[in-house]
């Protein structure tokens, strides 16, 4: 492990391997298709309640959980638009259920009050984002465009949303289970970002091959009536007196800082690395492949990919900062997560970066040939 974690509770899951998930799946290995492993993945890790509406490319995960939720004695509605969805999930949310939507980038948006009510009511949710291109209705190929609005709080007032990465099938399998424990343990919506190449491939992945039966958090804030509790509980995010809001603020700011722990990255040929390249998601897959192929070359080059984007792995990209003479970013946008690279490096040494947008996805040639024409290029600003 090549880089400084930031915190006691951070982890890296370097493997020097082909891309795999974060963890040992017991279970079957099968063909399984990114939206279906986001929809079983949810479901093995305890979803309850599923609202969403369709909207293309993440159609089959309210798909296939139409016919799978309700096998369970679980909940699925498919609502009247994005916006009932949202605030169906607060509903659930706060009755103490595990809750989950999923949308695409324009769905997402729609979302954007009813998730800042969420977080001010301090409700644990997971929301899925399988990213289109855009701005506005765009088209159905993969983007990173949304990193901003997930990352950044997306919704009205200071609240942030914590947010995982997968890169693979595997992932999408594994990371809602984790997203629901978070979101739990830290009463704060979760987002999933995925694209439509993560969840359209088809991958090998190790799925379970039982359900597991649910099992119930506790959650003694949860609004299932009073029965023998002495105090009545409110799920509310009006706060009229403003010292009373400005103390709910810094409650909600003190989680965020406490979710650190929880910080995920990836590293791969870091330990003699002299240039650094950072990317995460589908832009990862392809930067690896880009990293093997310069490494060929002669060129000491490594992989960071963020699994948490929010928190993100500030100390680790700092500390590597130090070892190398260039960072480069790669993303499927116009440079959106570059800004938390160039932040953590502060000036410690240039940072570059490459982007592509509209949905196109560049080959590991073209982005190999972009970190070669850029070296010496970098702009630590």
């Amino acid at each position: 492990m090549s880089a400084t974690l930031e915190h006691p509770g951070a982890k890296n899951v370097a493997a020097e391997s082909e891309p795999r998930g974060t963890e040992q799946v017991a279970g079957t290995k099968r063909l399984v298709k990114g939206n279906e492993a986001l929809a079983l993945g949810a479901v093995h890790g305890g979803l309850e309640a599923f609202f969403g509406y369709p909207i293309t490319p993440q159609n089959e995960i309210p798909e296939i959980l139409s016919g799978l939720l309700p096998s369970l004695g679980r909940v699925f509605l498919q609502a009247e638009s994005e916006v009932a969805s949202i605030n169906m999930v607060y509903g659930a949310s706060a009755a103490g259920h595990r809750t989950m939507t999923s949308s695409s980038s324009p769905g997402i948006s729609l979302m954007m009050e009813g998730l800042s009510y969420i977080a001010g009511a301090r409700l644990p949710c997971v929301i899925i984002n399988v990213m289109r291109g855009g701005p506005g209705l765009g088209n159905i190929a993969p983007s990173q465009a949304d990193y901003f609005q997930a990352c950044k709080g997306g919704g009205h007032g200071d609240f942030h949303s914590l947010v995982l990465a997968p890169w693979n099938v595997q992932e999408m399998f594994e990371l809602p289970a984790l997203a629901f424990d978070l979101a739990d343990r830290y009463r704060t919506p979760v987002f999933i970002l995925a694209d439509a190449v993560l969840g359209s491939m088809l991958e090998p992945a190790v799925v379970p091959d039982q359900i597991p039966p649910l099992r119930k958090v506790s959650k003694e804030w949860a609004t299932v009536g009073r029965g023998r509790r002495a105090v009545k509980n409110v799920v509310n995010s009006l706060y009229l007196d403003p010292e009373v809001l400005s103390a709910h603020n810094e409650t909600l700011q003190s989680t965020y800082r406490e979710a650190r722990r929880e910080i995920r990255y990836d590293t791969r040929f870091t330990d003699d690395a002299e240039i650094l390249l950072v990317a995460f998601g589908i832009a990862a897959r392809v930067g690896l492949s880009a990293v093997r192929l310069l490494r060929k070359q002669g060129m000491r080059i490594g992989l960071l990919r963020p699994i948490t984007l929010f928190p993100f792995p500030s100390d680790a990209i700092k500390h590597l900062a130090k070892q190398v003479r260039q960072t480069f970013v790669f993303e499927l946008n116009s440079g959106q997560m570059v800004e938390d690279v160039r932040l953590a490096v502060n000036g410690i040494s240039p940072v570059d970066f490459y982007g592509r947008m509209g949905g196109v996805l560049p080959g590991p040639e073209e982005l190999a040939e972009q970190i070669r024409s850029r070296i010496g290029r970098g702009d630590s600003l």
